[in-house]
C-alpha cells in the first residue's frame, strides 16, 4: 500500500508531529534554503562570503531548532517571532469578536486577503493570544516553487491548494481532495482552517468572496448527500476582517495595476512572490485591527448567497483609518494635519497613473462601507 493510499491527504496536508524533526533536518541540509537566508539576512555578504557563512548559518539553525519536535513546538516558535514582528511593524494592534469563539470548537475562518503571509499569521496570532489552537493555513501551490518553501510552509500548519492542476479531470480531483481535507480537518481532527475569501490578494482594495471557492467547499458535503445549507452549518464558518492602516506592498501593487491597465497583462518576476512575503512581514503596517465576525448561520442555499453574506459581514467589521478617508476624498474628524502630510508624501512617490490606483486601493473600503450601510438601512 502506498503512502497516499494509507493517507489520502499525504501530499497536501501539513506535517504531523512525527514528521517535524525530519522536515527541519531537510531544511537545514537544503543549500538553496541556506542561500535564501543569506540573501535576505546578509545581502551584502551573501555573495563573496556565502561559502564562509553557510556553515555558520546551518550551525545556528541546528542550535535554535534542535528542540522542535512537534507541531506545537513550531507554532510556539512562530508565535515568538510574531510577537517581535508585530512590535516592530505596527503602531497599534487590536482584535475583537474572539470572545464568541468556543475554545474546543474547530472553525473555518474565511478572511479578506491583503497580504500573502501576514493575513493568516495575524489571525493565528489572535487565536494564540486568546488561548486557542492556531488554524491550518490554505496556501496556493503557485507560491511553492521551491522544495524548501513547501517544507517551511507545511511545518507552519499550511496545506496545499493545487491551483496548477491541468485539465478538467485533474482539477476536479484536486478540488475534491481539498474539500475532503477541509471537512476531515474540521470534523474528524477538530483543527480549524484559515482560507482567503478568494484566490490572490485584493490589490485594488475591493474585497469580495469568490463563489467558486465556496462551491469547492461543498464538493464533499454534496458527496455525503447533504444540502448546501446543511454542509455550511457543520463547517462553522466565521468571517474575519483584517484592516491594515498601511500596506507594505502598496508600491508593488499599484505598479502591477498600472501595467495591467496600460499593457493588458502583468508578468511576475521569478522571486516576486517571495519578495512580497518578505516585504509584507517586515514592512510598516501602522495600525492593524482584526475582527472575528458572527458565525454564518445554516440558512443559505447557494454559493452566491453565502458569498454575499460573507462580504456583508466582512465589510461591516472593517476598521477605517485616516488614510482611507483621505484616499476617498472624504473628510473625517479622525484626520489630523500629520495624516494629510503623510498622505501627500505618499502620493508624491508615485506617478499620476499610480496615484489613481493608490487612491482606489486605500479608498475602496470607504465607498464599500457606505454602500453596505445603505443596504443595511431599514426601508421606509
Amino acid at each position: 500500500m502506498t503512502q497516499t493510499e494509507q493517507d489520502p491527504f499525504f501530499d497536501i496536508r501539513p506535517y504531523h508531529d512525527q514528521e517535524v524533526a525530519g522536515a527541519i533536518a531537510d531544511l537545514i541540509a537544503d543549500q538553496e534554503f541556506i542561500k535564501a537566508i543569506l540573501h535576505y539576512r546578509f545581502p551584502h555578504l551573501s555573495g563573496p562570503f556565502g561559502w564562509l557563512l553557510s556553515p555558520l548559518v546551518k550551525a545556528a539553525l541546528k542550535r535554535k531548532w534542535s528542540s522542535l519536535i512537534s507541531v506545537r513546538d513550531v507554532q510556539l516558535q512562530v508565535a515568538a517571532y510574531m510577537k517581535k514582528t508585530m512590535a516592530n511593524t505596527t503602531t497599534d494592534f487590536s482584535y475583537s469578536g474572539v470572545e464568541r469563539l468556543k475554545k474546543d470548537q474547530a472553525y473555518l475562518f474565511i478572511s479578506n486577503h491583503r497580504d500573502i503571509a501576514m493575513d493568516p499569521a495575524i489571525v493565528n496570532w489572535c487565536l494564540h493570544k486568546y488561548g486557542m489552537n492556531t488554524a491550518r493555513i490554505a496556501i496556493g501551490d503557485n507560491l511553492l516553487k521551491k522544495d524548501c518553501v513547501t517544507t517551511l510552509m507545511r511545518l507552519n500548519k499550511s496545506f496545499i491548494v493545487r491551483r496548477s492542476a491541468k485539465g478538467p479531470r485533474e482539477m476536479l480531483k484536486a478540488l475534491g481532495q481539498l474539500s475532503a481535507y477541509i471537512h476531515h480537518s474540521l470534523g474528524t481532527e477538530k483543527q480549524s482552517i484559515w482560507i482567503a475569501q478568494r484566490e490572490g490578494r485584493a490589490k485594488d482594495g475591493n474585497d469580495y468572496t469568490d463563489a467558486a471557492m465556496l462551491k469547492m467547499l461543498y464538493i464533499e458535503g454534496r458527496k455525503q448527500g447533504l444540502s448546501f445549507a446543511e454542509d455550511i452549518g457543520q463547517l462553522h464558518i466565521v468571517p474575519v476582517t483584517i484592516s491594515y492602516e498601511l500596506d507594505p506592498c502598496d508600491k508593488a501593487k499599484v505598479r502591477e495595476l498600472v501595467q495591467k491597465q496600460t499593457q493588458g497583462h502583468y508578468q511576475k518576476g521569478e522571486f516576486e512572490d517571495i519578495d512580497s512575503i518578505i516585504q509584507g512581514i517586515t514592512g510598516m503596517k501602522g495600525r492593524v485591527h482584526v475582527a472575528f465576525g458572527e458565525m454564518v448561520q445554516p440558512n443559505v442555499d447557494s454559493a452566491d448567497e453565502l458569498a454575499a453574506a460573507l462580504d456583508a459581514e466582512i465589510y461591516r467589521n472593517y476598521r477605517l483609518f485616516p488614510i482611507n478617508y483621505l484616499a476617498a476624498g472624504v473628510e473625517h474628524d479622525s484626520i489630523t494635519a500629520e495624516d494629510r502630510a503623510l498622505w501627500q508624501a505618499k502620493l508624491a512617490e508615485h506617478s499620476e497613473a499610480e496615484q489613481h490606483w493608490l487612491k482606489t486601493m486605500y479608498g475602496a473600503p470607504v465607498f464599500k462601507l457606505k454602500q453596505q450601510a445603505e443596504q443595511d438601512a431599514p426601508t421606509q
